[in-house]
C-alpha cells in the first residue's frame, strides 16, 4: 500500500496555492457564504485506517452527495421495483433540466440528477410522514458513519425551500404524469432535508466505506447491502455522479463518485478505501474544481481505478 498520508499531505501542499478557485453555488443563499479557500480530504481504508488534511473535520453541506444514501434506503425498501420509477442512464443534461423530462414522460434519467433524486424521496416517503423519513434517512447516515452527531443544517434547508422554484417545476411536473405519490410539498420537504445534511469530509468516508468494501462496514462489522448492490450502486455513481461531467470525471479518476454543489465529492476505490473532499469552488458542470483535481492526483499518485492499474 502506497503512503497515504503522504500522498494526501502533498495533495495538499500542491492544492494550496490554488485555494479559492472555481465559483460557489451562490444560486442557494446559506451556501453563497461559504468560503471558498477552504480545502479539506479524507481517506479510510478498509482496515479502518484513516489519513486526512486541510479542513478535513469542518462539517459543510453535502448536497447531491445524500442521493446515494436515499437510493440506498429506496433500494432496501422497494428493491428492482425503484427502476421503475427511476432509470439508470447518465443524462447528457444539466443536473435540474426540466427539457428531458418532459420528452421521457416523467421518469427521470437517473437517481443522482434531482428529478431522480425527488422520485426517489417520494419512494423514501411510502408510509412515513415527512418527518418520519428525514428522521430515518439522518438514522440511516448516522448508521453508516457510526457517528450521531451528523444533523441537518435547518439554515440551509430553510434557504433551498425557499429558492427551490426549478425543484418545485420538476416536481409538479412529475405530479402530473403520475410519478409521484405522495403531495409535492411533502417530497420536496425530505428532498431540501437530505440535501442540508452536514458532514465532514472524515464522516462523509466512513459512510461510503461500506460501498468499498462490498455492501459491508468494516469498522462495525455491519452488512448494510449485499454485495451485489454494492456493485450496483458503484456503476450508478461512476456513469451518473458527476452530472453532465461524468464521464470527464471517470476517464480522469476512474472512481466511483457523488459530487454535491457545496462542494463535497464522496469517492470510492473498491475493496481499497473510501475518500471523501470538500472545496466549495466549482467548475462549469457543478462539481467541485478543486475536488475533482485531488481525486485525479490521488488516482495517479496510488493506481487506484476501476479500470486498472
Amino acid at each position: 500500500m502506497a503512503d497515504l498520508q503522504a500522498i494526501v499531505d502533498e495533495i495538499h501542499d500542491k492544492l494550496t496555492p490554488r485555494l479559492g478557485e472555481g465559483k460557489v453555488a451562490d444560486y442557494i443563499p446559506q451556501l453563497a457564504h461559504v468560503d471558498p479557500k477552504k480545502f479539506g480530504m479524507a481517506i479510510i481504508d478498509v482496515d479502518g485506517k484513516v489519513f486526512k488534511a486541510g479542513d478535513c473535520d469542518e462539517p459543510f453541506s453535502i448536497q447531491s452527495v445524500s442521493k446515494v444514501f436515499t437510493l440506498t434506503l429506496a433500494l432496501g425498501k422497494h428493491g428492482e421495483t425503484t427502476w421503475n420509477r427511476v432509470g439508470r442512464e447518465p443524462s447528457g443534461s444539466a443536473f435540474n433540466s426540466i427539457v428531458q423530462l418532459e420528452h421521457e414522460e416523467g421518469k427521470p434519467r437517473n437517481p443522482f440528477i434531482n428529478a431522480g433524486a425527488i422520485a426517489v424521496s417520494d419512494l423514501v416517503l411510502a408510509g412515513h410522514t415527512p418527518r418520519e423519513a428525514i428522521g430515518e434517512i439522518v438514522r440511516f447516515v448516522r448508521y453508516l458513519a457510526d457517528d450521531d452527531s451528523i444533523a441537518i443544517d435547518p439554515e440551509v434547508a430553510k434557504s433551498e425551500q425557499a429558492t427551490g422554484f426549478r425543484n418545485f417545476a420538476l416536481a409538479n411536473f412529475m405530479r402530473s404524469f403520475g410519478k409521484l405519490d405522495h403531495p409535492v410539498e411533502h417530497v420536496l420537504g425530505v428532498y431540501f432535508h437530505h440535501c442540508a445534511l452536514a458532514m465532514t469530509c472524515t464522516q462523509l468516508a466512513k459512510s461510503a466505506l461500506f460501498l468499498a468494501a462490498s455492501g459491508r462496514n468494516p469498522l462495525t462489522g455491519h452488512t448494510v447491502v449485499s454485495k451485489q448492490r454494492a456493485r450496483r450502486i458503484n456503476a450508478l455513481m461512476l456513469t451518473c455522479g458527476h452530472y453532465d461531467g461524468s464521464g470527464d470525471f471517470a476517464y480522469r479518476v476512474g472512481l466511483p463518485g457523488k459530487s454535491g454543489v457545496g462542494g463535497g465529492i464522496m469517492a470510492v476505490a473498491p475493496g481499497k478505501a473510501s475518500v471523501a473532499v470538500w472545496s466549495p469552488g466549482l467548475n462549469h458542470n457543478g462539481n467541485s474544481l478543486l475536488g475533482s483535481l485531488a481525486l485525479e492526483m490521488l488516482a495517479t499518485r496510488t493506481g487506484w481505478s476501476v479500470f486498472g492499474q
